[in-house]
């Protein structure tokens, strides 16, 4: 699976929250966000037109209108994420990743015993 840009993955992120939608559809969300401008309908449209050519979007067409749908789910990409974020920067082991987020969070007892009991009961 391929890496996305930022703002490919910012058009994933509002697909995978709105599900089927098209381009106008886009632009409004992103036009609902705190301090965000409507992007021009090109930008959109051409990062849209990256994403299925790379694999992660699909379309329907409904006479000129396009209506655009994820082909990799959200779990997907995130895991293909965390595993090259884990292999990139921690050598590819988890037990580093979670001590450096241990660490960093300065997690309590309470949080460590939280995340004892979730691994116990996915095991």
């Amino acid at each position: 699976m391929k890496q996305l840009t930022k703002a490919e993955e910012e058009l994933m992120q509002i697909m995978w929250d709105l599900g089927p939608c098209t381009v106008a559809a886009m632009r409004d969300y992103i036009a609902g966000q705190e301090g965000q401008e409507k992007p021009p309908h090109s930008t959109v449209s051409t990062i849209v037109r990256i994403l299925e050519e790379k694999g992660f979007v699909g379309h329907k067409a409904y006479g000129r209108t396009y209506e655009y749908f994820p082909l990799v789910s959200k779990d997907q990409y995130g895991k293909q994420s965390l595993n090259k974020l884990v292999n990139d920067y921690f050598a590819g082991s988890t037990l580093d990743l979670v001590s450096f987020l241990v660490k960093e969070k300065n997690l309590g007892i309470k949080d460590l015993s939280d995340l004892m009991e979730v691994l116990d009961t996915d095991e």
